[in-house]
């Protein structure tokens, strides 16, 4: 009798054992799933932070180290820009001063504002790809033109001179007084407007004026870029503003 409560005893005590040592083990196993999972969390938090540095480095910045080339490159491919420009149209009889404020989002969000002469200051269009919007803002009217096509024609827009120049195989690229001269000549059906210029200051990359001429080179209009940011502006910025009353035309 004394022998099997021995043996009892003995079993206990074994087992009691075994679940210290299983106890330890499972102690053991738990935390070295919790370091690999803490370890895992880790190393995804420095991939997304590597990735994340990686894209802000690559971000093309143009400065007094970049190449004419480099240049180029940046401006042919802006996927946004806002500016304010002074525009000279010139005709045979006489010549158009006018302030304007343009903004630009890839790849056909357009908004130019009117800021003079005072007689139209206010007026403001708005293309999304497929409605032109005509606002004037001083009479809080508005006119809506359901699918308006012709909007990238307009000479006035760098986006369009972009566009021509990637298309045309008639180009040229040179430099002339510390400016980048991107050239591109026109075929179209428009029998006035021939070629456009656009001048690029070398030292700092600004985009500083477009030239649009005739045949005979003359100047037809004079675009000059007072102020202009590129690639800061989102769809939204551009096509939110409020109309109280308008009207809707198909074009």
């Amino acid at each position: 009798m004394r022998s099997n409560n021995k043996k009892t005893n003995e079993y206990e005590i074994k087992g009691k054992k075994r679940n210290k040592k299983d106890k330890k083990k499972h102690s053991r196993l738990k935390k070295v799933i919790l370091i690999i999972f803490i370890t895992l969390v880790v190393i995804l938090i420095l991939a997304i932070l590597i990735i994340f540095l990686l894209n802000k480095t690559n971000v093309k910045k143009i400065g007094n180290n970049s190449t004419s080339q480099e240049i180029v490159d940046y401006i042919l491919n802006i996927s946004s820009y806002e500016a304010e420009i002074d525009v000279e149209v010139e005709t045979n009889k006489n010549k158009t001063k006018y302030k304007i404020k343009q903004s630009y989002v890839a790849p056909n969000i357009e908004k130019q504002t009117i800021l003079e002469p005072s007689n139209i200051s206010g007026l403001e269009t708005v293309y999304d790809g497929n409605t032109l919007k005509i606002n004037n803002t001083k009479l809080n009217l508005s006119t809506v033109y359901q699918n308006y096509q012709y909007m990238i024609e307009n000479f006035l827009w760098l986006n369009s001179f972009i566009e021509d120049y990637k298309n045309s195989s008639n180009k040229k690229l040179y430099e002339e007084n510390n400016m980048i001269i991107m050239e591109v000549t026109l075929h179209n059906n428009n029998q006035y407007i021939s070629s456009k210029k656009l001048f690029i200051d070398k030292t700092t990359g600004k985009i500083t004026k477009m030239i649009v001429q005739d045949k005979n080179q003359k100047n037809l209009v004079y675009i000059l870029y007072n102020e202009i940011k590129i690639n800061s502006l989102k769809k939204e910025e551009v096509l939110a503003f409020r109309l109280n009353n308008f009207s809707v035309a198909q074009y």
